[in-house]
């Protein structure tokens, strides 16, 4: 039997995997760390959305202490990791990484985007267990929902942008479309 040695993998005479070790497997998992850091990113949005919880809403607002629309919401949630995205919901629904409108694939911190048509009128925040935070007109406050069928916006649903992702594929991607709409 052939042992694990300096990190590197090795067979057993029989022809199985020796144990393996730590530094081996880090090493095959160049991005784990990485990763790490995208959970730790997303749950600083979480948690700077959860604190607005209660804020009152007003049209056009972009201070928590005064009032958060929609998307003053999402701009001020995202500034925590130094994001810098557009003011409206339509904008902002620009941006970022398009994934798949499946909240079984949804992470917390991605931004859902609502409308009718074409246009998109209302941004939230995914918080994770089918629930989001959003600035509500109807409640005229920020509050956290649950994104269930009986939720009437959830046949405004229109998409899904991400943010923060594992790789850094998807950050790069995330920036560059940022500065696009800056032109």
């Amino acid at each position: 039997m052939l042992s694990a040695q300096r990190g590197e993998t090795r067979a057993t005479a029989a022809g199985e995997p020796a144990s393996v070790t730590r530094s081996a497997f880090e090493a095959r998992k160049p991005f784990a760390a990485f990763s790490a850091s995208a959970q730790s990113l997303r749950d600083s949005i979480v948690t700077k959305a959860r604190l607005s919880i209660g804020t009152r809403y007003k049209l056009g607002g972009t201070k928590p202490g005064i009032g958060l629309d929609c998307s003053g919401l999402v701009r001020y949630a995202m500034s925590v990791i130094d994001m810098v995205l557009p003011r409206t919901a339509q904008q902002q629904a620009k941006v970022g990484v398009e994934v798949p409108k499946d909240v079984a694939k949804l992470e917390p911190g991605d931004v859902l985007t609502f409308g009718r048509g074409s246009r998109i009128s209302h941004v939230g925040i995914y918080v994770g267990d089918g629930k989001m935070v959003h600035a509500s007109t109807s409640k005229r406050r920020v509050i956290e929902t649950s994104i269930t069928t009986r939720n009437p916006l959830i046949r405004q649903w229109k998409g899904v942008r991400r943010f923060v992702d594992g790789t850094t594929l998807a950050m790069r991607d995330s920036l560059l479309a940022l500065a696009d709409t800056l032109r």
